[in-house]
């Protein structure tokens, strides 16, 4: 979710998360062992600079060979939800938005751009994918959501060849950029259904990110605007900017 984590109790990115007694979080194993710092916090930066002015982070280019972005992810079984473990974490507030009112915009290096109401985006083809919501602070949650797979969005609005990176820019003011490779992953959802229900306020409607490959911190509630860019500007995201992982893969 777009909130977590609190920032009253930022956690530490390369501690390990425990997500039951006999399953961790494998990404926070490779991160352990990358004790020499090759993938923690604002080292992207760092590399950049050293190795010559790289076009994008150190850790995106080491963690997509590592996690192959494309790679679909094992799902679950409906039965396996729990409504009660997806925990709502707050940033500034709960917007209120009503559906009749919203649009997406789709702009920056496209050859389309897009102004999308709700009604729009519900006459697009509709997914639903049932998988494990994991949160950098160490809870997880198995979550159904349904929408809009976001690469079918982006091939109506057209991405100049050169677009290397995405933005989403939400109602409360908060911001998120990731690769374009793990935004056209075919289990990432522009999503407006959690567990078979319409998606509610608090969850990041009328519109949210959901995907297994990610963080939670990377998955925007309440999204307004998708922008897309070759370039990766000095805000990265609300976390990210406060020195969290960027890449933030599973």
């Amino acid at each position: 979710m777009s909130q977590e984590p609190d920032p009253q109790h930022q956690s530490n990115l390369e501690s390990t998360v425990e997500l039951d007694e006999t399953e961790q979080l494998p990404r926070r194993r490779f991160l352990n062992l990358a004790g020499a710092g090759l993938l923690t916090i604002g080292f992207g930066s760092l590399a950049e600079s050293v190795v010559g002015g790289l076009s994008e982070p150190l850790n995106q280019r080491v963690e997509s060979l590592i996690f192959k972005p494309q790679q679909p992810v094992p799902e679950f079984p409906t039965s396996a939800i729990e409504p009660d473990k997806l925990i709502v974490n707050s940033f500034r507030g709960t917007p209120a938005i009503a559906n009749e009112n919203y649009h997406l915009t789709i702009d920056g290096e496209v050859n389309n751009p897009l102004s999308l109401s709700m009604k729009d985006l519900q006459k697009l083809p509709f997914t639903e994918m049932v998988i494990r919501h994991v949160c950098v602070e160490g809870w997880a949650a198995i979550v159904q959501w349904g929408g809009v797979r976001l690469r079918d969005l982006l091939a109506i609005a057209e991405p100049l060849e050169q677009v290397k990176y995405v933005y989403f820019y939400s109602a409360d003011g908060y911001y998120e950029s990731w690769d374009l490779d793990s935004v056209m992953h075919p289990q990432t959802l522009m999503a407006y259904q959690k567990n078979g229900e319409a998606l509610t306020p608090e969850y990041g409607a009328p519109l949210r990110l959901a995907s297994p490959i990610k963080l939670g911190y990377k998955l925007s509630k309440w999204v307004t605007r998708i922008q897309l860019t070759s370039v990766l500007g000095q805000k990265r995201g609300y976390w990210e900017d406060l020195g969290y992982e960027w890449y933030a893969g599973l």
